[in-house]
């Protein structure tokens, strides 16, 4: 059996009509509800033949997993997507966020790019190759995860449960303009708080001026120079000083300030020692200004992750891409964050994002993914089981 004998069992309306459907469940993080997509989900997979289970996660959250069992002459293929999706934005949309609206060959939809349409062209290579009858040498696992737009929560309780074992290799269907990438940088997230003591503003020598102790920091944060290598994909790491907060009234000396700090770091880069680096800062500052206190809150701590593209699989992935159709591509990197942060850290595996829809859609108002963009990604995912788990 051939390529093209696999893809005569996907339909392009039943794909269109599946993402719209995908896309009218509100699943915006928070709170994610997630759980009812996952049923959804659960149900077409059982229609199509294949084993598959619901996986509570919390209260309406849920991820939801599906199987095809191979031989056991390879490791597993894993496929994974998250449920979730960011909110729509107060600014107003052409259509309807909750729409799945299709229009000039784009179907509209809060999660069209990101990622409801990677998990719908995964579905729809896993009905076809259930139909086709391949006999898989290993397992092709599908996995639908709850939260990643913030926590993750999902993808750490599948790596917990043993979701990873026996896997040999993973493909996330974030958009990447059915582009092959390989590599994400880190994101920490750290929250800085200066403190102070309250007085009067008529009388601000009597207290002492968090906000004041925070321009110190601030002074120092921005000449801060990171301690890393230029990565060949991901180029090198950045700071952004995102939200600053103190004082209560005009005329009262303010007794806290703080400021959060996004971090994007690429790999060989090490967060705690970031850490490290600042709270050095902060002690050469109490050294130097009087009653100076500050302390550090981490809240986001996401490794960066690489497959380096000298790597089999994504030389396979880029191989398929040139092969399948036409197109001389390299393997690239993101700046943002996917679950891939929460697996190979657990379990160093090869792994891949690739999806229908242009990133930069992502979080967008009107966001959608093409219909044709849509389809190739089927194709693609179709032909990769089929190098990776049958030939």
């Amino acid at each position: 059996m051939n390529n093209k004998d696999i893809l005569k069992y996907i339909d392009r309306d039943e794909t269109v009509a599946l993402l719209q459907e995908m896309v009218q469940f509100k699943t915006v993080n928070e709170p994610g509800d997630e759980k009812p997509l996952a049923e959804f989900i659960k149900a077409k997979l059982e229609a199509f033949g294949i084993d598959a289970y619901i996986d509570d996660v919390s209260d309406n959250r849920a991820n939801v997993i599906g199987r095809i069992k191979g031989s056991g002459e390879r490791e597993a293929l894993l496929f994974n997507g998250h449920l979730d999706t960011v909110p729509p934005g107060d600014i107003e949309w052409k259509h309807s966020p909750y729409s799945g609206a299709l229009e000039d060959g784009k179907i509209y939809g809060r999660g069209s790019a990101d990622m409801k349409g990677g998990l719908a062209a995964m579905l729809m290579a896993l009905k076809a190759v259930k139909k086709a009858g391949l006999e898989l040498k290993g397992d092709f696992i599908y996995s639908a995860t709850a939260g990643e737009e913030t926590d993750s929560i999902g993808a750490v309780k599948f790596v917990k449960d043993g979701g990873l074992d026996g896997v040999g290799a993973i493909i996330i269907g974030e958009p990447s303009s059915c582009g092959v990438n390989a590599a994400e940088k880190g994101a920490f997230w750290i929250e800085i708080t200066t403190y102070g003591k309250t007085a009067h503003g008529a009388f601000p020598e009597k207290g002492i001026n968090a906000v004041v102790n925070m321009n110190a920091l601030l002074s120092e944060l921005i000449s801060y120079k990171f301690k890393y290598e230029d990565n060949e994909i991901l180029g090198h790491p950045t700071m952004n000083i995102s939200t600053i907060k103190g004082g209560v009234k005009t005329n009262v000396v303010p007794d806290k300030c703080s400021v959060t700090i996004d971090m994007r770091t690429v790999p060989g880069m090490h967060h705690g020692d970031i850490i490290k680096d600042f709270e050095k800062m902060i002690s050469k500052l109490a050294s130097d200004i009087d009653d100076f206190k500050a302390d550090i809150k981490v809240l986001n701590d996401r490794a960066a992750v690489e497959t380096k593209a000298s790597h089999p699989f994504v030389k396979l992935a880029v191989d398929t891409v040139r092969e399948e159709f036409n197109k001389d591509i390299k393997a690239a990197g993101v700046n943002f964050y996917t679950d891939a942060s929460v697996f190979l850290p657990a379990k160093e595996l090869p792994c891949i994002f690739y999806g229908p829809g242009d990133a930069n859609m992502a979080h967008q108002p009107n966001e959608h993914v093409t219909v044709d963009s849509l389809m190739e990604a089927v194709h693609f995912y179709c032909a990769m089981i089929e190098r990776y788990l049958v030939l």
